[in-house]
């Protein structure tokens, strides 16, 4: 777990990567020590006024957190392909939360994951579908919906979990901005 300045740290570090990204300056630097210095996966989301404008991630990852979510950052507010990229003037108006992924494990028995806890990705290659611990409680998914919902963002059917797919889970260390500042961040 990361301590509450840790998390800070990292928030403001994937906000000034962003801007320094928009505005073509040299991208920021944050020490890859301690809790930044641990290997695996992350996911970046920006949203305006609660809304998801980009999202994306590493599920894995044999590099330190800071390069992963430098990385995330950038291709979350420019290259998720179903929204515009960021300009500068947006960024203003953003809200940042980071996801970082912990071990990934197997699914036996989907009575195994547990809503707002477990994120889930489901596999049946050449397709692979990944959806967050809080996408479910977002949009108040029961388990059967998580689950079908992960099948279709993989572009499988919606029932695959139950024909064959592999189910995987995972925990994640998700935290945001507290946006109490007339949209600044922290």
């Amino acid at each position: 777990m990361l301590s509450d300045d840790d998390r800070r740290a990292l928030l403001r570090f994937v906000r000034e990567t962003i801007a320094a990204h928009l505005d073509g300056r040299p991208l920021p630097t944050l020490e890859a020590a301690g809790a930044f210095d641990r290997r695996g996966g992350a996911f970046v989301t920006v949203r305006a006024d609660g809304a998801l404008r980009g999202c994306i991630g590493w599920v894995e990852s044999d590099d330190a957190l800071v390069d992963v979510v430098s990385l995330c950052a950038i291709s979350a507010a420019t290259e998720d392909p179903r929204f515009p990229a960021l300009e500068s003037a947006d960024l203003l108006s953003v809200d940042l939360e980071l996801s970082i992924m912990g071990p990934i494990e197997p699914v036996a028995d989907v009575r195994q994951i547990e809503i707002g806890r477990h994120g889930v990705i489901v596999e049946h290659p050449p397709y692979r579908g990944l959806l967050l611990p809080q996408v479910a409680l977002e949009w108040g998914w029961d388990l059967e919906t998580f689950l079908a919902q992960t099948c279709i963002k993989a572009g499988l059917p919606a029932d695959a979990w139950r024909h064959g797919a592999t189910i995987l889970r995972f925990e994640a260390e998700v935290f945001g901005e507290a946006r109490t500042d007339g949209g600044q961040g922290e």
